[in-house]
């Protein structure tokens, strides 16, 4: 049998082994903790040290601006927590501004804001592509509004937000813009000066870094309650010992990735057009999500009428092709997705999605191999599906 290929980069990526390589001596003789004095943890404390200054120098932002975390769902959690209690204890902002698109980190967290702490919550609708239209954000905004949520790249559609010309309506009006840029990092620019965000969240396992641990950019000036209380870690903003091998796991996979990011988008957008055009042109009844352009440049969404979803990836899999449904958070989830059901989609299509997201290590023959066994499965499954019983 054939080795099976992997077309779910947006769930998660492989260590590379430049990374990886990295990692280890802070594994195994540098393993000092960075709070202590000694030299076991002035060797700790320095590899922390010039992993923040390369997470900023990719930003472009101040090493104190940068806070690691354990993921980026805890990033996306500190953040809106942080800034809205902040908020209204410094000026009594008690409003909060999303999208229903949003990761669950950020929509779950709006949701227990305004279920358990009082927050109102304002939820923006989006185009039939998933976008959001800033004049939207701009009628949404009051006085007492404490924080804009918009995600940066959709990991589901792959649709990608106008990040800048949102926060240039939110600077006039003096509310701080959080961006989930976890799934984005891996391909977009993340200067967070040219985005003019407050705050920024990224996971290192989108870009190649090792799971659990993460980061978060926070604007200078920008008061943040922290949610995780204890020592006085990243500047008394995130309790906790650091996770050092980690971090310089995560300094190394951006550092990587910001170098090598233009050649290797222009090597997805030639595999996920390939995909996108077998899919819509062998299969009927079928539609791309999202944004037709203006989209991550290795991620493709589709939903077929008729069809459902988790079945569809059961069968993938057992012709060895490893795909997904949506998010990873989701998948095998019996109802339609929340965002697709945001975009106007029926639940008779939005039950029917799928997405191939290409990677490093995706090959043209992957791709072909994707095409020549989907149109067959998608068919038997309609042919199930109408069988009486």
């Amino acid at each position: 049998m054939r080795a099976p290929i992997y077309l779910d980069y947006a769930a998660t990526t492989p260590v590379d082994p430049r990374v990886l390589d990295a990692m280890l001596p802070y594994l195994r003789e540098d393993f000092g903790n960075p709070s202590s004095v000694h030299v076991f943890g002035r060797r700790a404390e320095k590899a922390l040290e010039q992993a923040r200054r390369t997470v900023a120098a990719i930003l472009n932002c101040a090493p104190d601006e940068v806070v690691f975390t354990g993921c980026g769902s805890e990033a996306d959690n500190l953040a809106l927590r942080g800034l809205a209690l902040a908020e209204r204890e410094r000026r009594g902002a008690n409003h909060l501004v999303t999208t229903p698109i949003e990761h669950e980190a950020v929509l779950a967290t709006a949701h227990q804001l305004r279920d358990h702490y009082g927050f109102e919550l304002t939820e923006l609708p989006v185009d039939e592509a998933g976008r959001v239209a800033p004049e939207d954000v701009a009628r949404a905004l009051r006085p007492d509004t404490a924080l804009v949520a918009v995600m940066f790249a959709n990991n589901e559609i792959g649709t990608v937000q106008p990040i800048a010309e949102i926060a240039a309506l939110c600077r006039e009006r003096g509310v701080a813009l959080h961006t989930d840029a976890v799934q984005a990092a891996s391909q977009l620019d993340v200067d967070v000066q040219a985005l003019g965000v407050t705050t920024l969240a990224l996971g290192a396992h989108k870009f190649y870094g090792p799971k659990g641990v993460g980061a978060l950019y926070v604007r200078a000036g920008a008061a943040l309650l922290p949610a995780q209380t204890g020592g006085a870690q990243e500047r008394g903003r995130r309790a906790g010992t650091q996770n050092v091998p980690y971090i310089v796991g995560l300094a190394e996979a951006l550092r990587i990735t910001a170098e090598e990011r233009a050649a290797h988008n222009a090597r997805f957008l030639a595999l996920r057009e390939r995909v996108i055009q077998g899919v819509l042109g062998a299969i009927p009844e079928a539609r791309l999500t999202g944004h037709r352009t203006g989209r991550l440049p290795n991620h493709a969404s589709f939903v077929f009428r008729g069809v459902n979803g988790n079945d569809l990836l059961m069968h993938l899999d057992l012709a060895g092709v490893a795909a997904s449904s949506g998010s990873a958070c989701k998948t095998g989830d019996p109802r339609p997705s929340s965002v697709l059901l945001a975009l106007g989609l029926p639940p008779e299509w939005a039950l029917g999605s799928l997405r191939v997201t290409v990677g490093r290590g995706t090959t043209t023959a992957d791709v072909d191999r994707l095409l020549a066994v989907l149109p067959g499965l998608v068919a038997r499954l309609r042919a199930e599906q109408m069988a009486p019983a």
